[in-house]
């Protein structure tokens, strides 16, 4: 029993030194507990396709900032280690749900978002995940940059190497006609 309540004493005195401030206290706080909040994450991670929207070291991070305000405010009566475990693994299952039910609320709903698309047969879903909002098209300013390029790669030729392009129209500034 003296190794219990030594562990204890030593784990009370790792939370007050958190809950005022100390930087240490918490540094020592995180390498002790983010494996375990982390292996909560991942075993809740198990869809390949939620997976790819959350990350378990995010979720980790969320729950103990959480954790060290709360703490800081006073609100958690914690004597034991365990009893710790078992609040951060509620609370690390209560951040993965929230992140999910925001996914779905917000129309991102993980289960819509496939690798090669969407089914298809409707709006609905989501082509090739976040690329497939952006236009097929080239971006403005890709095209001005490739203008530049261009542009620059013709003044640095001699006038009899660019006698082949001569009737070859130039790109203006509005992207309209020959210059």
């Amino acid at each position: 029993m003296g190794d219990s309540a030594s562990g204890n004493e030593g784990f009370q005195v790792l939370l007050r030194r958190v809950r005022a401030g100390d930087g240490q206290a918490a540094a020592e706080l995180v390498r002790r507990y983010e494996p375990a909040i982390r292996r909560a994450a991942r075993v809740r991670l198990v869809d390949t396709r939620l997976n790819r929207l959350l990350d378990s070291m995010d979720i980790c991070q969320s729950v103990l900032a959480s954790f060290f305000v709360r703490t800081a405010l006073g609100q958690y009566e914690l004597e034991t280690p365990e009893q710790l475990l078992k609040l951060l693994a509620t609370m690390t299952r209560n951040k993965l749900a929230n992140q999910v039910k925001g996914h779905r609320a917000t129309r991102r709903d993980f289960r819509r978002i496939e690798a090669g698309g969407g089914d298809g047969d409707d709006d609905t879903s989501v082509v090739g995940g976040i690329e497939g909002l952006a236009g097929q098209g080239p971006t403005p300013s890709s095209e001005v940059a490739a203008r530049e390029l261009l542009e620059e790669a013709r003044r640095r030729f001699l006038p009899e190497e660019l006698s082949p392009w001569r009737g070859v129209p130039r790109p203006t500034s509005k992207g309209g006609g020959a210059v």
